[in-house]
């Protein structure tokens, strides 16, 4: 499992385009793209505006959905599937591990009240490469926390 984990942290180790999936709350899926990064104990985060959707939908059901890896279809590579569990904290140092200046687009620097980090701790991740059948499958361990 090692060289799984090693390709897994490869493709999340910088920030990479991800579709990022939660339930709403009439209970219908909702996909949006995110920048996502991971460190290397797996956790997944993502700036938010604190007053999104997303953050209202996290809060009712807590279960999410990331698919990362591949942002040109002409050049086919390694790509991860990955549920977990996600959760907003507006922790300060933890805003500003993530924060750079491109962000400033969005916020108004990293004490904006309305710039907060998406969590994901993630339960399942799925290695899928082209050529292979069967996706590698990296367990997590984690208590399921859905709501």
């Amino acid at each position: 499992m090692p060289d799984v984990i090693n390709k897994v942290l490869k493709i999340l180790d910088e920030p990479i385009l991800c579709s990022f999936s939660t339930i709403t709350n009439d209970g219908k899926p909702w996909v949006r793209y995110v920048m996502a990064h991971a460190d290397k104990n797996l956790l997944i985060r993502f700036p938010t505006h604190v007053s999104d959707r997303k953050v209202q939908q996290i809060e009712l059901n807590n279960e999410v959905h990331l698919t990362c890896g591949i942002t040109d279809p002409s050049v086919l590579k390694p790509y991860l599937q990955i549920q977990g569990t996600a959760l907003l904290t507006e922790d300060k140092e933890v805003k500003l591990g993530l924060w750079h200046d491109q962000m400033e687009v969005a916020f108004n620097g990293p004490d904006d009240e309305d710039y907060g980090v998406i969590e994901v701790t993630p339960y399942s991740i799925e290695l899928c490469e082209v050529g292979k059948q069967k996706a590698d499958v990296l367990m997590i361990n984690q208590t399921n926390t859905s709501k």
